[in-house]
């Protein structure tokens, strides 16, 4: 007896379009941030009251949809996209969640090693995740603005890919992330390859 095959997910799940817009707003928010908390020496302890529970939020945001991803096959990449852009969506993907996974982590042991606590909400603290070091302080700080400027360029790569093959190639990559309903036509049109692995 045949048994006819699910039809192929056109788009990410509900959930995984979800983390990524409110993920997308968060780090856009974070940079900014971090930007004017350089800048802004005036403001510099009110920024960072916003600056950490974002990033620790972050960090919560990253992990739920590493997790989710790992259970949800995604879907195909749009016919005709080449082998070298599937690979380089692949691994820039995954280079920006290494970085949104490392960077919370840098600060919230950066701010261990000052001794400043790390207020999340109200009154509640964070546990310290390294000692109390000068040294250690200093190095955890270069260590976050090297992330820092590494999330700046993969994210600024990423965006610039997606509104390339948007604006240019118009293969309707974005509509594999987007709220909004793609064209029937466009809705159709499925890769018979698997998604690179």
């Amino acid at each position: 007896m045949r048994t006819e095959q699910a039809p192929v997910p056109t788009r990410f799940t509900v959930v995984a379009r979800t983390l990524h817009w409110t993920m997308a707003v968060m780090v856009i928010a974070i940079l900014f941030i971090g930007v004017f908390m350089v800048t802004s020496i005036a403001d510099f302890r009110f920024l960072v009251t916003i600056h950490e529970p974002l990033g620790i939020a972050i960090l919560v945001f990253v992990l739920a949809r590493i997790c989710w991803r790992l259970t949800h096959v995604p879907p195909p990449f749009p016919p005709g996209m080449s082998r070298i852009d599937r690979l380089a969506a692949k691994y820039s993907e995954r280079l920006l969640y290494v970085l949104l996974l490392v960077q919370p982590l840098i600060g919230w042991a950066m701010v261990s090693a000052s001794g400043e606590p790390i207020v999340h909400f109200g009154s509640l603290y964070l546990p310290d995740i390294a000692p109390q070091n000068v040294t250690l302080f200093a190095d955890l700080l270069r260590a976050h603005i090297v992330a820092a400027y590494l999330l700046y360029l993969v994210f600024a790569a990423h965006l610039a890919g997606v509104l390339l093959h948007t604006i240019v190639f118009r293969n309707r990559v974005l509509d594999r992330m987007a709220f909004w309903r793609a064209s029937s036509s466009a809705s159709a049109m499925v890769e018979e390859e698997q998604p690179v692995s």
